[in-house]
């Protein structure tokens, strides 16, 4: 008659069933307060959220606070001002996103070479990622500002306006000023993650590239932009969901004007949570918003790892 290893095991832990509880359970409760953070920061506010996009609150109604279903949703179908911010929040993040990873591309190839003076021109082209954005987006409308900035003048001299005038106030580029301002705030992330991508090729691989007669674009193109393919997805994905619910330069710079041409969908949700004061159908609009992230988070994520595996 045999007896399992299991069997045995058994027979020999003859502790109390309190300490082997105790022992058992000793994981979960090292994670328990973070995990209660997490549910009381996190999960709760974002359930009582989900559920005003269900119900009726405005704040000036006392009889408000109904459940309505998907009648929020049925208006939002309807509603024009929502379908030109969603227009223009394709615009501002494509814009932003594309300008941000062209520009922080070219300084992290300009920072990875070594040359006199890196450290110093490394700290200055970080330093506009310290700066608050609410105080980029109060500089950057000064800078625009005709009486007191330079910008209109300078594009005045070049012959690409008829006089200096404001462009934020000009509905056919209104949305131009707050896309400057949020490239050149947001340059340096795309800069520090790139050049930190870059920093880990080996070196092998471009002298070996060089002694074969490989130009400096046949390098990029054969050993640097495959390795800097799964750093380019994670970052373009993480400013593009970042981006999008990124409303503060609008809502400083602009408010959404002139005649919304710079509203965007996360200042459209600002618009009518703070100042209608009609949080239900503000955080109709919100799920929406996180519905349309969540699908292109997961679109991404996807060709990211179709990818891997090709490789």
């Amino acid at each position: 008659m045999t007896i399992s290893a299991d069997t045995l095991d058994m027979r020999r832990d003859r502790r109390p069933w309190l300490r082997r509880l105790a022992d058992a359970s000793e994981p979960y409760l090292y994670s328990a307060p973070s995990l209660i953070l997490i549910v009381a920061v996190m999960l709760v506010p974002l359930t009582l959220g989900l559920s005003y996009a269900f119900r009726d609150i405005q704040l000036l109604n006392p009889f408000s606070g109904g459940f309505v279903g998907l009648e929020h949703f049925r208006e939002l179908s309807s509603d024009p001002a929502f379908y030109g911010a969603l227009r223009n929040t394709l615009w501002w993040t494509g814009a932003s996103v594309a300008l941000q990873f062209v520009f922080g591309l070219i300084l992290a190839l300009l920072l990875d070479k070594p040359f006199p003076g890196r450290a110093i021109a490394q700290a200055l082209v970080f330093l506009p990622w310290a700066v608050p954005s609410f105080l980029a987006g109060l500089n950057w409308a000064w800078l625009f500002n005709p009486v007191i900035g330079p910008i209109p003048h300078w594009l005045f001299r070049l012959g690409l306006m008829h006089e200096p005038g404001n462009i934020l106030s000009d509905p056919n580029y209104a949305m131009w000023g707050p896309i400057v301002a949020n490239v050149w705030w947001g340059i340096p992330f795309f800069a520090i993650t790139l050049l930190a991508a870059l920093q880990a090729i080996p070196r092998d691989l471009y002298e070996a590239a060089s002694i074969d007669g490989a130009g400096w674009f046949q390098r990029f193109r054969s050993i640097t932009l495959p390795f800097l393919a799964p750093t380019i997805a994670i970052t373009v994905l993480l400013r593009t969901v970042w981006i999008s619910n990124f409303a503060d330069l609008i809502v400083v710079m602009t408010n959404g004007g002139p005649a919304d041409r710079t509203q965007i969908v996360a200042s459209y949700i600002f618009t009518t949570a703070f100042k209608r004061l009609d949080f239900g159908y503000a955080s109709a609009i919100a799920l929406v918003l996180l519905a349309l992230l969540l699908a292109y988070s997961m679109l991404i994520i996807l060709l990211r790892q179709t990818l891997l595996n090709k490789d």
